[in-house]
């Protein structure tokens, strides 16, 4: 049995103006909008582009995004 991935959230939400992301947790809006949605595995990768932004990667790019196939599927 796996275990869950846990939500990054760290209950400090405050956007930024500069990044659109979450200074808490380093989440765009729509990877936190679609969180609960996303599988196991979208969740992991959510994790992983959150490591490369911490170490600073300018290119890191979000994992999830509202209107994502995945998303959509989940949603219906």
């Amino acid at each position: 049995m796996s275990t869950a991935v846990p939500s990054p959230c760290i209950n400090v939400c405050l956007m930024s103006v500069e990044s659109g992301l979450c200074e808490g947790c380093l989440r765009t809006l729509d990877e936190i909008a679609v969180w609960g949605l996303l599988d196991e595995e979208e969740k992991q990768g959510v994790w992983t582009a959150l490591a490369a932004r911490r170490e600073g990667a300018a290119t890191a790019t979000p994992v999830a995004v509202i209107g994502s196939p995945a998303a959509r599927d989940k949603a219906a």
